[in-house]
């Protein structure tokens, strides 16, 4: 019960427990309480909104960082991304393969703001060794949902 509890609330954050509860033929107050517990277990971390900001009068910029660091002993890289994660800034920080340690995505006001964020607090802590700053310039997809939908076509099909 747990995974397609977790799936379909990953889908949709705003399904009411009864509504699970009817969805996968279960009582109301099972789903409720195997909820509970998985937020208590920290399994569920939050809840969240996604918003297709592009469709709003609010500039934003989001800006995806990759970030070369010295691990640290007995701490790898753990510190590190901890340092970074307490920024309010930054939206999230992934330790990922390839050429660069750490994935870190922020979202500015501008991309002044994004690049002083960059330049005055990440590239100044002591393990960074680099950095590599990419703009994203459309979303066509974010979080499993299509945000750049296709308008349908309202036209009338003729036919001979």
């Amino acid at each position: 019960m747990r995974k397609e509890i977790l799936m379909t609330i990953e889908k949709n954050s705003k399904i009411s427990p009864k509504e699970l509860a009817i969805l996968l033929g279960k009582e109301e107050i099972e789903v409720a309480n195997e909820i509970k517990k998985m937020e208590e277990e920290g399994i569920i971390c939050g809840y969240h909104t996604l918003i297709d900001w592009e469709k709003t009068s609010i500039e934003t910029v989001t800006a995806l960082i990759e970030v070369r660091v010295t691990p640290q002993r007995g701490q790898g890289f753990d510190s590190i991304a901890e340092r970074i994660y307490n920024y309010p800034e930054v939206h999230s920080v992934y330790l990922i393969s390839g050429g660069f340690d750490l994935l870190v995505t922020l979202e500015g006001k501008s991309l002044k703001e994004v690049s002083a964020f960059v330049s005055d607090k990440l590239s100044t802590l002591d393990t960074v060794l680099s950095t590599a700053t990419h703009f994203i310039l459309k979303k066509y997809k974010a979080q499993g949902t299509v945000l750049a939908k296709k308008p349908k076509d309202k036209r009338e099909v003729i036919t001979p």
